[in-house]
């Protein structure tokens, strides 16, 4: 059985460790600053631990960086990575240069969208992440391992550019922090791999860790109930988004299985709760499929909602797969979706779709390379 990896652990966990190895107390944080400052991934970067403890780091734990397969420079900046996990998987993270019409930050700031499965289950009719089925969840570690791989890479280029270079590896970097946000809504349904997620996301959060601020945590579900009440009693404040996609039952179920199980009537009484809970705005994803949800029919079922949710709804143009019929609606469509729920007070934004020339929907990328078998070049 392989050993744990040591970035799956929290501080008290780690302490209570190195404790009972009768390691002075500082020695936790001369580790911590290696793993998260540094960013290292090799024991033998650590170099003010003794020998003797860096050997038995080696043995009781892994310290297994991601390997970067390849990568994609879109106009816009933006980053896609393909990764290739220990066992050989592949998963993808993307790096989105902010800008007002996507997170209101200023275009100097980088959030990060990270996966938490190996493919997904749950079968999104648009969506290219569950096209070759559900292979596994992330473990912790895969999950903290991608923002310190993509802040490792960024240093390396020193300016984030759109090409589609691989920057070698480094075993330590002490540059400055690129990622200010993080969105989990890559590759998987996060909240299916609940444990994980927030021990991953504590780590993350930790000032001691990746020092990102809980409300610059965005977790994303394609509503799956149960859980959105449980994170609303998790005293971390990250906020929530719901891949909506569909204001009625009716629309909603042919784009998502999902809702058979948990239908707008369940999933709404668990946001109300979450946000009673919470005292956050939520935001509605929502993606505009030519013909299937554009018509301006559909406009007012999701006013009404996200009214009743004080909810935002963002508006994301369909960005087309390999593979499957759906398509984008024109850009007249769009505005015009857009205008009618600003007409019924409701906040609302249309966000021009990042990295549309690079394969940037969930999924996409892995998907290609598998099937072109080029995974192990």
């Amino acid at each position: 059985m392989a050993p744990p990896d040591i970035r799956s652990l929290r501080r008290d966990e780690l302490a209570a460790e190195l404790q009972a190895w009768g390691e002075p107390t500082y020695r936790v944080d001369q580790v911590l600053d290696w793993l998260y400052r540094r960013r290292v991934t090799a024991w033998e970067a650590m170099t003010n631990l003794p020998r003797t403890v860096r050997d038995r780091l080696g043995r009781q734990f892994a310290l297994q960086p991601l390997a970067l397969v390849h990568k994609q420079g879109a106009r816009d900046a933006t980053q896609k990575f393909l990764w290739r996990l220990a066992d050989g998987a592949l998963i993808e993270s993307v790096l989105i240069p902010a800008n007002p019409t996507l997170f209101g930050d200023s275009s100097d700031r980088h959030t990060l969208c990270v996966s938490t499965q190996v493919g997904c289950a749950y079968g999104c009719r648009f969506c290219a992440s569950g096209l070759a089925g559900w292979k596994r969840d992330l473990g912790v570690a895969e999950i903290v391992e991608q923002v310190l791989a993509v802040e490792r890479w960024a240093s390396n280029a020193s300016v984030v550019r759109g090409d589609s270079s691989v920057a070698e590896p480094r075993t330590t970097d002490t540059g400055p922090r690129t990622i200010d946000n993080l969105v989990i809504m890559g590759m998987g349904e996060p909240l299916a791999n609940y444990d994980s997620l927030l021990q991953a996301l504590r780590i993350l959060n930790a000032p001691w860790g990746g020092g990102i601020g809980a409300r610059k945590i965005t977790v994303s579900t394609s509503g799956l109930a149960p859980q959105i009440r449980r994170l609303a009693g998790e005293p971390l404040q990250v906020r929530l988004a719901v891949s909506l996609h569909g204001a009625t039952d009716a629309v909603r179920a042919r784009l998502m299985p999902v809702n058979r199980k948990y239908p707008l009537a369940e999933l709404t009484a668990a946001c109300e709760a979450y946000q009673r809970q919470k005292g956050r705005m939520i935001t509605l994803e929502y993606i505009l499929i030519a013909g299937i949800n554009d018509g301006l029919e559909q406009v007012r079922p999701l006013g009404q909602l996200a009214r009743r949710l004080h909810a935002k709804v963002n508006l994301i143009p369909y960005n087309t797969v390999e593979g499957l019929a759906w398509e984008r609606p024109a850009e007249a469509t769009q505005a015009a979706f857009l205008a009618a729920l600003e007409r019924l007070n409701v906040t609302a934004t249309l966000r021009r779709e990042k990295g549309h020339d690079i394969d940037a929907a969930c999924g996409q990328l892995r998907l290609r390379t598998e099937r072109e078998g080029l995974a192990g070049r």
